[in-house]
């Protein structure tokens, strides 16, 4: 009978190291779903904060989220290999086209809404420019800011790099002025960086420097201009209440796209984005709430 005894009780235990009933149960780590969260980089501080404040709330939901520009973003949701695309540009057809193509029907949902800062160093006396200004500057039409009531000085142009959604945008609306025919580019001179932090970075120590950037980013360490429309407009800085008023003229939607309307937890997780409580964490960024 001891024997028998010890027979079962073996038995017992290597069921339960093979994964027998013992160990049936899965673990709170194996149970975790991980929604994939990819793309632009003006999108990237709120996504992650997004991320962290729902996580509290629901520990079993993991959300990785990167950044690489809106393009990363699209490209990944056209491969199908993210459960959501950050873009802070529309997508264009030829990316719907080539998602078609992969089985992927993009969905657009409007998380946030955003304004671009036009910024100069705190010396440079310039307080305020149109926006054919500010093409004729980035197209290299202005070189000295002397031209528009500064000093003796020429001007360093800084861009995101093409890859950015702000760039595209900053290009059809700003430096081509919201015209289709128009085909202008930025100068040959511009300097491409790879961050909205580098930007700021670059113009808080270059006192020749102009830069562009989301408002969620500007920092007291850089001057921001009032911008009119055209000469003899109205000089506006950004701000939520003048986006939303309408009185900002270089102010856009930002994006997130996913394969088809979303589903389960995705759905649940955009659901929160776009309550009181995500939407509370926009304004808190300094970018500007849908309600």
């Amino acid at each position: 009978m001891r024997n028998l005894g010890l027979v079962l009780l073996l038995s017992v235990l290597v069921l339960t190291a093979c994964g027998g009933p013992a160990s049936a149960q899965p673990s709170s780590a194996g149970s975790q779903r991980t929604i994939e969260d990819v793309g632009s980089d003006t999108i990237v501080n709120l996504a992650l904060a997004w991320a962290e404040a729902y996580q509290k709330i629901r520990p079993d939901i993991s959300i990785s989220v990167s950044g690489g520009g809106s393009g990363t973003g699209l490209a990944a949701l056209i491969n199908g290999t993210t459960d959501i695309a950050n873009a802070s540009r529309k997508i264009k057809a030829e990316e719907i086209a080539d998602a078609q193509q992969n089985g992927v029907e993009p969905y657009e949902i409007e998380i946030a809404r955003d304004a671009i800062g036009v910024i100069v160093h705190l010396d440079n006396p310039v307080q305020q420019l149109t926006l054919q200004q500010i093409s004729d500057i980035y197209s290299g039409k202005i070189i000295n800011w002397q031209e528009l009531g500064g000093e003796d000085r020429p001007i360093v142009l800084l861009s995101r790099e093409s890859n950015s959604g702000t760039h595209v945008y900053f290009l059809e609306e700003v430096v081509r002025l919201g015209q289709q025919a128009n085909k202008t580019l930025f100068s040959q001179d511009t300097l491409l960086l790879p961050s909205s932090e580098g930007i700021i970075a670059e113009v808080r120590q270059n006192p020749n420097a102009i830069g562009y950037d989301g408002l969620g980013y500007i920092t007291p360490e850089v001057k921001t201009l009032a911008i009119a429309p055209q000469a003899g407009g109205e000089y506006v800085k950004p701000s939520i209440d003048t986006v939303n008023n309408g009185q900002y003229p270089i102010a856009r939607p930002l994006f997130m796209y996913t394969p088809g309307e979303p589903q389960d937890e995705v759905k649940i997780y955009l659901d929160w984005v776009l309550g009181p409580e995500g939407q509370k964490i926009v304004g808190d960024l300094g970018f500007v709430p849908l309600h």
